[in-house]
């Protein structure tokens, strides 16, 4: 038998120990060349959705890479250290350290070539229903599957060059250092997990206070606590598994009523070790399965903010001319053409702007001009619009300021008008959006009827707003007008225009193009999760068999072992998921700040989804474990 088929071998004899890892690299393989195919597509350089597509995507092949590199390097690592004992016995028979590192590489780069092979060939099959799907998602025509070389050659070349970076480290990794030492791996006796209250106690108060701040955040302090809570959750999730976690186990020791019942012996005991030896995958399992549920949960409740449009755009189409041209009438008929061509059933409504000189001296903020309206039109357009107008009209220098999205601030300001130097009182925000941000482009207000009359104006409009309860139908009007839903005024273009019902269309592709990233490179982290519980687990097979045998001699019966492995993997496979949950959870609390909806729904089928997949890989994983202990038992 020469070398190559002793390292051949020895990669089939320890299949099981790698099935998940390869499958894991094969899948990675996988998508990244599917996000390949996407990018050098022939036909998706077309409109701007499908270049953000191509952004993306780019970005997504980044992550994955790297996540790869990180995730391959982690699992050979852990794979190289559950196999010492073997290396010393090879080492005894004779094998010398540069055999065995050889060995090493040979092994890493025929499970690496392997997962190339079959995640490119697995890719090939599946790319047409891949193409199918992101095409749909991102709202272009159906793409034809196209075997691209430049795709081909990509994957190949960068996971060739990964898994060969990464078996030159395995030199390193081996870490040899006396025959005893490896030979003795795995037989020496675990020393007793031991925890310290005060890391404990800064574990519990990190996370406690990071959950506090996610629930109660809102939007105008996201942006400054969102680093702050993450990380605090990223260094109380690492010391909760190292310290917390056996703290608790060693508390549960201590009651005697719940330690001395039945089996909870040895499922206590042995989960005090199980923890404290697993706490840094545990902790890579949770942090990696909260970016993935984070990442699904947060781009498929985007399709409320789908479902805020109306509040967003009182019009589904918003006219403003700027003069009296003719070609503002030709533009207005031909919008109402369109809608009788379609048989949507509208209705219009008028009003007129007045654009004031402000005072911006005192405030590089404040724009030189703002559109202004009288409360009479704002209670008319509010009312076309559907909504309740609630706000008592205005007397004096009081005004409104105009809420351009649902998100604006509300801040009391004054503002100075050049005309007379007229201070406005600003009291608040109006209760509903008057004119998108799209439409005037800058801060308005609403001022008393008798105020609008006397203010001399540098320029006036006319407002059209075009109002229908069917606004998805209205995508793709006025397209000769508009450029993707929106056109705003130029000196030598005196319009601006808005069609909502086309930009819901684009901001809905937009939004299933990057769930459709997302949802593939949250698989990806999530196999990665699994992969790490489950060669973690066979890593131990063999303790497992000799601590099993041990106590079936004194009349562990087959229903006590089911019982007690049961409760161990769930535990295992279960308490970085809950946990990743509850980050998850309190992630999605502050995420809500964004939102006038609700997107509980959402977030609840994105986490019962991973728990199903979760439940199902748990069940497999514990069958075969099961039958691989029995084994050595009968």
């Amino acid at each position: 038998m020469t070398f190559p088929q002793f390292v051949y071998r020895n990669v089939i004899r320890n299949k099981r120990i790698y099935a998940a890892y390869f499958l894991s690299s094969a899948f990675s393989v996988m998508i990244f060349f599917v996000y390949a195919l996407f990018i050098f597509h022939p036909d998706i350089k077309k409109g701007v959705t499908s270049s953000v597509a191509i952004q993306l995507m780019t970005a997504a092949e980044v992550i994955m890479y790297v996540f790869s590199f990180l995730f391959v390097l982690y699992s050979v690592s852990t794979f190289l250290k559950s196999r010492k004992r073997e290396f010393g016995i090879l080492m005894m028979h004779g094998m010398t350290r540069s055999q065995l590192n050889r060995m090493v590489f040979l092994e890493n780069m025929i499970i690496g070539i392997g997962a190339i092979v079959v995640g490119i060939g697995v890719g090939i099959l599946t790319g047409k229903l891949f193409l199918m799907i992101g095409s749909r998602m991102i709202g272009i025509d159906q793409l034809p599957f196209i075997l691209s070389i430049k795709a081909l050659l990509l994957t190949t070349i960068a996971f060739l060059l990964l898994f060969f970076c990464i078996s030159l480290f395995t030199t390193i990794l081996v870490g040899v250092n006396k025959l005893i030492d490896l030979f003795q791996a795995g037989e020496k006796p675990k020393k007793e997990p031991k925890a310290s209250v005060l890391l404990s106690l800064l574990a519990a108060v990190l996370l406690i206070v990071s959950y506090y701040l996610a629930a109660t955040t809102t939007m105008q302090t996201i942006l400054y606590r969102i680093l702050p809570v993450i990380a605090m959750t990223i260094v109380g999730t690492y010391f909760f598994f190292t310290q917390l976690s056996v703290f608790i186990i060693k508390m549960m020791q201590k009651n005697r009523l719940l330690f001395w019942k039945k089996t909870n012996l040895i499922t206590i005991s042995s989960l005090a070790y199980r923890l404290k030896d697993n706490a840094r995958m545990f902790f890579m399992v949770t942090i990696v399965s909260t970016v993935a549920f984070c990442a699904v949960g947060t781009l498929a409740s985007m399709n409320v903010m789908n479902k805020q449009v109306d509040k967003e755009f009182p019009a589904e189409i918003g006219y403003i001319a700027l003069d009296d041209q003719a070609i503002h009438k030709e533009h207005l008929q031909q919008i109402n053409d369109e809608f009788k061509h379609r048989n949507i059933h509208y209705k219009t409504n008028q009003v007129p702007i007045k654009y004031i000189a402000i005072d911006s001296s005192s405030d590089r903020y404040t724009p030189d001009t703002m559109a202004i309206i009288s409360f009479s039109d704002y209670r008319k357009i509010g009312k076309a619009a559907g909504f309740d107008v609630q706000e008592k009209p205005l007397a004096g220098n009081v005004a409104l300021e105009m809420r351009t999205s649902p998100y604006s601030n509300d801040e009391s300001v004054q503002y100075t008008l050049k005309q007379d130097h007229l201070t406005l009182q600003q009291v608040k925000l109006t209760e509903n959006v008057v004119f998108p941000i799209q439409l005037i482009q800058n801060k308005g207000l609403v001022v008393s009827d008798e105020l609008y009359k006397q203010l001399k104006p540098v320029n006036t409009g006319i407002f059209t707003g075009f109002y229908t309860k069917n606004l998805e139908k209205t995508a793709g009007m006025a397209e000769n007008l508009v450029d993707e839903g929106i056109v705003k005024s130029k000196p030598d273009q005196k319009y601006s225009m808005i069609v909502s019902g086309t930009l819901y269309k684009v901001q809905m592709n937009m939004f299933r193009m990057m769930l459709f990233v997302a949802l593939l490179v949250g698989a990806v982290f999530f196999i990665a999760a699994g992969s790490f519980l489950y060669f973690r687990l066979y890593a131990d097979l063999d303790y497992d068999r000799r601590q099993y045998l041990t106590i079936t001699k004194v009349g562990l019966t087959d229903k006590e072992l089911n019982k007690i492995v049961t409760r161990q993997l769930s535990l295992l496979f279960f308490v970085p998921i809950v946990v990743a949950f509850v980050h998850s959870a309190f992630a999605f609390m502050a995420l809500q700040s964004f939102y006038q909806l609700s997107i509980a729904t959402e977030v609840i089928i994105v986490l019962a989804g991973f728990l199903v997949a979760q439940l199902m890989y748990f069940l497999m994983i514990r069958y075969r474990y099961l039958r691989n202990l029995r084994k050595t038992l009968i």
